[in-house]
């Protein structure tokens, strides 16, 4: 599209150039015009090779050629209008000469007036002198010679000489002013005004031919331009620096103008053509408010800038590209572009369509996954790879009570309620939910994002943590909605080595992750006291420095060969605060220093648990040594 505009705007500027050319009245204006000429044909045949194999272009290629032959060879309107242009300048020199050698006419007319008054004087002079021989004879000699000088005067020098000369001199006036039918008088003569007049008439006679010879190219030019005009197959129109309408081709008429008559168009204001328009309901736009949208429009027709797009009544859309000219008119292109609007609603549709069904689907998948298959950057196919994971798994403790006692509307707005809120934790810690077996989650952080191992493994604890506070929060929520004993959830989280990918058939996938590392954070999540998180060694060792644990012993998982170390999550050492130091043991001493008001609600529960610690073991010793009582 880009490459088919700036191929219209070249075509105009080419079309601009020719008739700057065919009206321009100075050939040293020719040579610029030309060359711009030149550079405007050379764009137009690059732009025409660089437009793509799969596009038919060979209209457009057919109505460059024409215009740019108008400007080539020697029959194109430059050279064309610089022979023109010449052979008026060998007519001005001509009529220059014929001025000259009137000049020397009246010149030699003037001696001759001077040679006679001069012999004139000489007779008087006789003549006073035969005074006084005679009065009477000189009278009559003198009389004899003014009626003499009458007669040459009126009857040879006036209608021989001065009337033939301002024959001719107003025969050159008109020619000068280009009438070229004037009469040139006294052609026929055989002295000097003769031989002027028979130039003269020569030089009337080659004018009316080059006259006539230009208003055939002219009338030609005009005729290929038309036809030019008319082969372009979007609307086109001229407008002169008046805004008056100067040329269009029938598209123009058809597609912009139906219900004006096209004998009234050219020589019409731009204004009253959309008033018009306007006015019969052809343009969409201008519905309601008729005023204000004509005076939009003549802004921006006056002061063009970028292209832009306009409704008509009959569901056509037109986009709009005017141009300014040197002279101050405006070229216009107006392009049909209804079917690919219609395509582009069409694809608005569907493109709707397929975001609400993508947004339905999402809720099947989880976020981190649905955003890597419709981004691209995972394929849909059966394939896994191994990668090392921390895997969460809860379960809700006392459920199967809770089902019991609860009717099955109750029963599912509270699982729902519980895993809405475990899934809102989870997709802020960026955990991938990989499915909900029942009452039970198993998500997973590391694939298909990860920061890191230890990264993800300290947000999949600190979103244990985050849900073991929420739980309860909920506890009391449930209570005051009639469940008297809600269920408590317990969290197995281990880190390691997993088998991650789409599982399932061609026709059905399934993302999940398999491996002993699942077994085991599910065998950990079976163990885990109600409302606790129990973890493994591989994961306490990655988060041990932010989040305070307490060992709980080794357990036989079935696929491991040997024992596996589990510890119980406390807290985040940022939510202990004071208590993380208050409570320690020393070689067998526990020390306590606890000021309960002044803890807030997790250091008191951290200070608890440490304290029931203390006291277990001190039951431990006392039964087995009481002397150890103290």
């Amino acid at each position: 599209m880009q490459l088919l505009l700036t191929l219209r705007a070249e075509g105009t500027l080419a079309v601009s150039l020719l008739e700057q050319a065919g009206g321009t009245l100075n050939v040293n204006l020719l040579q610029p015009l030309n060359e711009r000429f030149v550079a405007a044909k050379e764009h137009i045949e690059q732009i025409l090779r660089q437009l793509p194999q799969s596009l038919d272009a060979a209209q457009a290629q057919k109505a460059a050629s024409t215009f740019i032959d108008f400007g080539k060879g020697d029959d194109g309107i430059f050279a064309l209008r610089r022979g023109e242009l010449q052979q008026m300048a060998s007519a001005q020199l001509a009529l220059a000469g014929s001025r000259v050698l009137a000049s020397q006419l009246g010149d030699e007319i003037a001696g001759l007036v001077a040679a006679a008054q001069s012999a004139s004087n000489a007779a008087a002079s006789e003549a006073a002198r035969a005074i006084t021989n005679g009065a009477i004879f000189m009278l009559i000699i003198t009389v004899v010679s003014i009626v003499g000088a009458l007669v040459v005067m009126f009857y040879y020098v006036v209608p021989w000489i001065i009337r033939p000369l301002e024959s001719i001199t107003k025969a050159m006036t008109d020619l000068a002013q280009g009438d070229t039918s004037v009469d040139i008088p006294g052609r026929t003569r055989s002295d000097e005004l003769g031989r002027m007049a028979q130039a003269l008439g020569v030089f009337r006679d080659t004018a009316i031919e080059v006259q006539k010879s230009n208003l055939m190219e002219i009338s030609e030019a005009r005729r290929r331009l038309s036809v030019a005009i008319e082969s372009i197959s979007e609307a086109f129109s001229l407008y002169d620096n008046e805004d008056r309408l100067v040329a269009c081709n029938s598209k123009y008429r058809t597609l912009i103008f139906p219900n004006v008559a096209d004998e009234s168009l050219v020589g019409m204001t731009f204004e009253t053509l959309i008033r018009r328009a306007a006015e019969h309901g052809d343009i969409e736009d201008a519905q309601g408010r008729l005023e204000e949208w004509v005076r939009e429009r003549l802004v921006r027709h006056r002061n063009p800038s970028s292209a832009f797009l306009q409704r008509r009544r009959d569901g056509r859309w037109v986009i709009v590209s005017e141009r300014k000219t040197d002279d101050g008119g405006t070229v216009a292109v107006y392009s049909d572009v209804t079917e690919l609007k219609q395509r582009e609603e069409e694809l608005s549709l569907k493109t709707n369509a397929l975001e609400q069904l993508s947004s339905q689907l999402a809720k099947y998948l989880s976020p981190q996954v649905y955003e890597s298959i419709f981004t691209g950057r995972s394929k849909v196919t059966v394939a896994s790879r191994r990668k090392k994971l921390t895997i969460f798994f809860s379960d809700l403790e006392g459920f199967t009570e809770t089902t019991e006692r609860l009717e099955s509307e109750d029963l599912t707005q509270l699982l729902n309620h519980y895993l809405t809120e475990m899934s809102k934790i989870a997709l802020q810690f960026g955990g991938t939910i990989d499915k909900y077996i029942g009452d039970a989650i198993l998500m997973f952080f590391g694939d298909p994002e990860t920061k890191g191992v230890k990264a993800d493994a300290v947000a999949c604890v600190r979103m244990a943590i985050a849900m073991r506070k929420r739980m309860r929060e909920l506890d009391s929520v449930w209570r005051a909605s009639g469940i008297e004993k809600p269920p408590r959830c317990r969290t197995g989280i281990n880190t390691g080595f997993c088998t991650v990918g789409n599982f399932g058939s061609e026709d059905r996938l399934d993302y999940t992750i398999i491996g002993s590392g699942v077994n085991l954070a599910s065998r950990l999540e079976q163990l885990a006291p109600p409302g606790e998180i129990l973890i493994s060694y591989e994961t306490y060792a990655l988060v041990k420095d932010e989040v305070c644990c307490e060992e709980r012993g080794r357990i036989n998982v079935k696929g491991i060969a040997h024992p596996v170390a589990t510890y119980q999550v406390i807290d985040l050492y940022d939510s202990l605060g004071k208590s993380r130091d208050l409570i320690h043991e020393d070689h067998g001493t526990f020390k306590l220093d606890i000021d309960l008001e002044a803890m807030s609600a997790g250091e008191r529960n951290h200070a608890a648990t440490v304290l029931q610690r203390a006291l277990d073991r001190l039951s431990i010793a006392t039964t087995a040594d009481p002397s150890t009582t103290e």
